[in-house]
């Protein structure tokens, strides 16, 4: 069973979305937050499976309530939902931690897919969608230091093999397990096992995480 926290300071979202979320045998919501400092509170109470978070929310919006959740290094997951697709809130809500995110129009269908792909460790975001986000928004990222600089110092990378390395770049240029597998020449089996121990080896919560990582130590840069 996956628990769930929605937060949005929309009533009607709100009871849209539990209505929704408990018609489903897998599925059951523990807890409504109106805003970002209920979100943070209800959390560490309940701790959910995956929290729905509304960005915009009076007080502690979302994003901050994202990152808060996510520090604490509970097993909770976050599931962005925005108004606008690939809009600064949707970025900012990634590198805060969130596994994803989704557009209030999306599909019911869409929004069940997304809570279970979260809930098992999963990125709601295609990567190549994560990609074009992070295009969009590079100017957030730090500037400083060399790319190569960046790659060799960073502890998070100091752990990783050649192949791992290697893997992390072409994960930030938004290769799915099968393009890596290809064109690697590798098992997609023995690609699914690099990407586990990138992921434990980094720190990152998960696949957009890492995306994430791939950009901030300039393994990859954008065109």
């Amino acid at each position: 069973m996956t628990t769930v926290l929605i937060a949005d300071d929309q009533p009607l979202q709100r009871f849209g979305s539990r209505m929704l979320l408990e018609s489903q045998d897998d599925m059951t919501v523990v807890g409504e937050a109106a805003n970002g400092s209920e979100a943070v509170r209800l959390a560490a109470e309940l701790h959910p499976d995956v929290v729905l978070m509304d960005i915009r929310m009076p007080g502690l919006d979302g994003i901050e309530a994202t990152r808060r959740i996510t520090a604490a290094g509970d097993r909770t997951r976050i599931l962005i939902v925005t108004t606008f697709d690939l809009d600064e809130y949707a970025y900012a809500g990634l590198r805060a931690g969130a596994s994803g995110f989704l557009v209030k129009d999306a599909q019911p269908e869409e929004l069940l897919a997304g809570i279970r792909a979260v809930a098992t460790g999963d990125a709601v975001v295609a990567p190549s969608l994560t990609r074009r986000l992070l295009d969009a928004y590079v100017h957030h990222l730090p500037t400083g230091p060399s790319s190569e600089a960046l790659s060799q110092d960073d502890p998070r990378l100091a752990s990783l093999t050649d192949r791992e390395r290697e893997i992390l770049t072409v994960i930030g240029k938004g290769w799915t397990n099968t393009e890596i597998a290809t064109r690697l020449h590798l098992a997609e089996s023995t690609v699914k096992t690099h990407v586990g121990r990138i992921l434990a080896k980094t720190g990152s919560r998960d696949r957009i995480q890492a995306v994430i990582l791939a950009y901030d130590t300039k393994l990859v840069q954008t065109s």
